[in-house]
């Protein structure tokens, strides 16, 4: 695999034309590649390596999918509660993943609350209040 960048020309932000570069990843044929006379190669990796999706690099390890509602005392009101990743120290054990929707919609509720340590609140609420869930409430 070879990395071939180009330079190329992008719209901007402001409207202007500016310079960028093209960049992609090809495979040359076999017949196409040939030892150079005289050059040693016994450094030269051989095996491909694993691929890995570029978000991975970026973002690092991948957490469990889906969020956790951790249920509280009910004397206090009904649907009381918070919402965890799954992999919260303060997340029930056994507990059902929930999907986004199913998140959102606990979220919405005045007594759920969202977890800051487990970064639950982080990712919920651009989702609840910035792109207008459903029922959202930018105010709370």
């Amino acid at each position: 695999m070879y990395r071939v960048s180009v330079p190329a020309w992008q719209n901007s932000a402001d409207g202007r034309v500016e310079p960028a570069w093209y960049t992609v990843w090809v495979e040359a044929p076999a017949a196409h590649v040939e030892p150079v006379a005289g050059v040693s190669y016994d450094d030269v990796p051989t095996t491909s390596l694993p691929r890995q999706p570029m978000e991975r690099k970026i973002l690092g390890p991948r957490r469990p999918t889906g969020w956790v509602l951790q249920t509280l005392d009910r004397r206090h009101g009904p649907d009381r509660g918070v919402l965890h990743v799954p992999d919260c120290n303060e997340a029930p054990q056994g507990a059902p993943a929930l999907t986004v929707d199913q998140a959102l919609n606990a979220a919405e509720k005045a007594s759920v609350r969202l977890c800051s340590l487990c970064g639950a609140d982080a990712e919920l609420e651009p989702l609840l209040y910035r792109f207008g869930h459903e029922g959202s409430d930018p105010e709370r």
